[in-house]
């Protein structure tokens, strides 16, 4: 076989589904033949998207994939992989390569170059005989440590010749393995974390990858201690338990913000407490304890106390075992007084947003559009993405997530647009769900082509645009410019473009018409049809508890 049918062979070992791709790319051809599916987006950028969502989803197995042509195909793919290693997402990135020989030749785009910077690794398969070795290295990076986009190259040169059969043949599926962390700093950090007066756990998204809700839950009832989870760690813990004080990043709610104001102690799991412009960047006067399974992120923006370094899920079975020692069978908390201090906290910031969440101004505020979904819609059922700029922010302190990889948050990187791709990876990920993305006019704006994807490969996703004919999150930004020029008017009307493209579609004015609008469009995906809810909306500005720690 050539090089690109050793390739597909060996990603068909490796138990690959879907190949996201856009051509031009012989590989397509090679997968196609093995019954791996191609799925052929509109533009790279939303490729990388739906190979990152699938990714999020099945936890990086199977491997999630993406190829793409050497030159445009390797530049416009740029965003996307920068926004998946900003989020640390495993995938295969395959792209061709220039020849052997023109490759780094003044202009000719180098992926093994410019790519460096945002991918775990990148390596070029420089002989047929190397294909086995290259692609083993490429999958144990995807498979272990902390996650990220890994790319193999492949000259456009290489892919006809001949690979000998016994390489492919003799090529095995990588295995991977975890560590849990050294035990007696286990010990310390957990005879902290049971001395403290307010402690809070502080999850990310290593809990998901590690699949170790069940544990996380299991620590935070034995020892009664509430739970946030970071922006990318959204649905870590199950966001309607007693415990859950839901996400916090640059926007929460105000059970997240009371009790991470108080908490003495922090225990960062699956966390690599990043301080940006859209995470909680919290006080350095609080005790750090920190599990990670990467050094690069321990002690990287704070002094962590208690550096841990392991497997989120082999963690926190070691803190549980630590924890039930030092307690001796005593309960932490027999009343049941944290659970109610949460629950209180909630309810008294919930009154302060009902006026908004049950508004019947016209145009609608997309607070009224999210209310009437978490109403309409079982969390549990349902996997909900956002968008970059107002739709996150709006979004992420009010909905309410369900079990694991039942919300997919984002956003180190702003690649606006980035949430319509990840929508159908998630969908194609778990067909059984009610795959749902927010996002705004300016967002869709520069990805919605793209809703014809969905529309004519058969991934029935719902796509909610926020339509409010402006890029309101800029309002002061821009005020001088816009009174001079409307700078930051947009038009459209989107609900007609969807119809178009070949999806379901319903434009939707009425506030009280919202509800309904959103169970036609879940039983529109539920017949097979991609579908599109254009909501016009306000020029919605507020948001809960914005910067509250910067």
């Amino acid at each position: 076989m050539n090089v690109l049918d050793a390739i597909a062979q060996i990603l068909k070992t490796e138990g690959t589904e879907y190949l996201n791709t856009f051509p031009t790319t012989h590989l397509i051809e090679s997968v196609a033949e093995l019954g791996i599916r191609p799925i052929i987006c509109r533009q790279e950028r939303v490729g990388v998207g739906i190979a990152d969502g699938y990714a999020r989803v099945k936890n990086g197995n199977p491997p999630s994939v993406f190829a793409m042509q050497y030159g445009p195909g390797a530049e416009n793919a740029y965003a996307g992989v920068a926004t998946a290693f900003s989020d640390a997402v495993p995938m295969l990135l395959l792209p061709l390569g220039h020849p052997r020989g023109r490759d780094g030749v003044f202009p000719m785009f180098s992926s093994v170059r410019s790519y460096e910077s945002v991918t775990k690794s990148v390596e070029r398969i420089q002989s047929a005989s190397d294909v086995g070795n290259v692609m083993r290295r490429a999958f144990a990076r995807v498979k272990m440590g902390r996650p990220g986009p890994v790319m193999v190259e492949i000259p456009s040169d290489i892919g006809n010749e001949d690979v000998d059969d016994a390489i492919v043949n003799a090529y095995r599926p990588v295995r991977t393995t975890v560590a849990g962390a050294n035990a007696q700093a286990v010990a310390e950090a957990a005879e902290a974390l049971l001395n403290a007066e307010n402690p809070v756990i502080y999850a990310g998204q290593g809990v998901l990858y590690a699949e170790a809700t069940d544990e996380l839950v299991q620590l935070a009832e034995a020892l009664q201690i509430p739970v946030t989870t970071t922006m990318a760690g959204k649905s870590a813990f199950p966001e309607k338990h007693p415990l859950s004080l839901g996400s916090s990043s640059g926007v929460m709610n105000g059970a997240a913000l009371d009790f991470l104001s108080k908490a003495d102690v922090v225990f960062a799991i699956g966390s690599s407490l990043t301080s940006h412009g859209m995470t909680t960047n919290l006080p350095q006067d609080k005790t750090y304890i920190q599990a990670i399974n990467d050094p690069i992120d321990l002690s990287k923006n704070y002094d962590v106390d208690y550096p841990l370094l392991g497997d989120a899920k082999l963690v926190l079975a070691q803190f549980s075992e630590a924890c039930a020692d030092l307690l001796g069978g005593k309960s932490r908390d027999a009343e049941g007084a944290v659970a109610a201090g949460v629950a209180s906290s909630r309810e008294k910031w919930l009154e302060g947003w009902m006026a908004k969440l049950t508004s019947d101004q016209s145009p609608i505020t997309p607070y009224r559009v999210i209310w009437e979904f978490m109403n309409a819609i079982d969390p549990n059922e349902a996997i909900v993405t956002h968008d970059s700029g107002s739709p996150r922010d709006q979004i992420m302190p009010m909905y309410q997530a369900g079990g694991p990889r039942t919300y997919l948050g984002w956003g180190k990187s702003h690649g606006l647009g980035t949430g319509l791709g990840l929508n159908m990876g998630a969908k194609l990920a778990d067909p059984d769900k009610f795959c749902v993305n927010f996002m705004g006019d300016a967002a869709f704006g520069m990805t919605g082509l793209d809703f014809e994807t969905a529309a004519r490969s058969g991934i029935p996703t719902l796509t909610v645009v926020f339509n409010n004919s402006t890029m309101a999150i800029e309002t002061s930004a821009m005020a001088r410019s816009h009174e001079l020029y409307s700078t930051r008017d947009l038009q459209g009307n989107y609900a007609d473009l969807g119809r178009a493209m070949g999806g379901w579609a319903e434009r939707v004015e009425d506030p009280a018409d919202v509800a309904a609008a959103i169970l036609r469009a879940k039983e529109a995906t539920e017949n097979g049809e991609a579908a599109l809810l254009e909501f016009i909306t306000n020029e919605e500005t507020e948001f809960s508890n914005r910067g509250a720690f910067r």
